[in-house]
């Protein structure tokens, strides 16, 4: 592919594949010949390696070197860039010879169409394309084009991360069973998927919990508590642990916390719920303090970066797997659909509801199910009721 003669070549491939060593590769064979080279990152820090990594290439050998530019000039003309995506307005009023655009997907269409695709035309400049796939956004059209045969001067690839022969087959299969199906088939199958950067796959399927006025006796039930007041909501969700279903849903705003906490020890006492966990984030912690007071079996989760994917991702893999079964509760079903991820520049993912939307019932299900699949963590206090 790196001697493909197509003007805009585009890479969707696998996490690990190797793709950011194809793209300084050619980045340096271009500034070589003499010409002006771009590299485009997402965020400046991705660019952290390349930037070393092209020091290391050229030390000693280079005409000058601006650090704070991070640009290297070579003695035959040429020279590369490190650009970051986040500021458009400095990827303006140069033209260009190459650009490597790495993880394309993270970076806004505009960014493509605006700044850098113009920036090619003077010098009709090439572009190579780099990206692990994320929905069907502006990189997914570009990867359509290099499969028309009708569009000139654009080809496309798909490599998933097993093309990559440094990569154990162990390592591959460890990942997938470590990682629910659609985010493998993402990052590591390099697919691009229809729901973008939707989580929860198989709602539909799994919505055949029955409708219930009150416990069945023998039954243990769960509760999980996400706190709002005002811009968020308040969400209640029980499970059945023994029949492994969502047993009722309740959601409610603008109401005073002392209210709040009564509504949720009623619903706790209608359904006998053994045990609760509760988002501690916010005004979580006093109001679970005051409930604990009062005789419910109640604990805290603190909510941050590092403990939410493994929260929502239990309930992923429980849901993807047939584990659990959902009540049709439409605002909890259409949270769960509408519910998406980024990848952060920290290297987290992070999940959440879409600009404006809520996500409330989503974490009370995810604190729920918890309890339901890690046993250390529920407990029983003797006749709270």
């Amino acid at each position: 592919m790196a001697r493909h003669e197509a003007r805009f070549k585009v890479l969707a491939c696998g996490r690990r594949w190797g793709k950011t060593t194809l793209g300084m590769t050619q980045a340096v064979r271009h500034a070589l010949k003499g010409e002006r080279v771009w590299w485009v990152a997402p965020w400046y820090h991705l660019a952290a390696d390349p930037w070393r990594a092209f020091k290391a290439r050229f030390a000693g050998l280079w005409k000058e070197k601006h650090e704070g530019e991070r640009r290297i000039d070579l003695w035959s003309g040429g020279s590369i860039t490190i650009k970051s995506a986040d500021n458009p307005d400095g990827l303006r009023g140069v033209g260009l010879d190459f650009v490597v655009i790495d993880e394309a997907a993270f970076i806004r269409e505009e960014v493509w169409s605006d700044c850098i695709r113009p920036a090619l035309a003077d010098r009709e400049g090439s572009a190579l394309i780099l990206s692990t796939p994320a929905g069907r956004n502006w990189f997914h059209q570009a990867y359509v084009w290099g499969q028309d045969p009708l569009v000139e001067g654009w080809q496309s690839w798909q490599l998933p991360s097993s093309a990559n022969p440094r990569l154990r087959p162990e390592e591959i299969a460890n990942a997938r069973l470590m990682t629910h199906e659609r985010k493998f088939a993402q990052e590591f199958l390099a697919e691009f998927l229809d729901d973008g950067g939707a989580v929860f796959r198989k709602i539909r399927a799994a919505t055949t919990a029955p409708r219930l006025d009150g416990p069945i006796p023998g039954h243990r039930y769960l509760m999980g508590v996400d706190f709002g007041r005002y811009e968020d909501f308040t969400a209640l969700v029980v499970v059945d642990d023994t029949d492994r279903t969502v047993a009722t849903v309740d959601r409610f705003d603008e109401l005073e916390w002392g209210i709040q906490r009564e509504r949720i020890k009623a619903l706790a006492k209608r359904w006998n719920v053994t045990s609760i966990l509760a988002e501690a984030n916010a005004m979580g912690e006093p109001n679970i303090e005051a409930l604990w007071r009062d005789g419910l079996p109640i604990q805290a989760f603190e909510t941050t970066a590092k403990t939410k994917p493994g929260l929502i991702e239990q309930l992923v893999s429980a849901i993807e797997a047939g584990d659990i079964r959902l009540l049709d509760e439409p605002v909890l079903i259409a949270e769960l659909e509408a519910y998406t991820y980024t990848m952060e520049k920290s290297g987290y993912t992070r999940y959440g509801a879409p600009s404006g939307g809520h996500d409330d019932t989503v974490i009370a299900l995810a604190l729920a199910w918890k309890l339901a699949s890690t046993p250390r963590l529920t407990f029983a206090i003797a006749e709270v009721w």
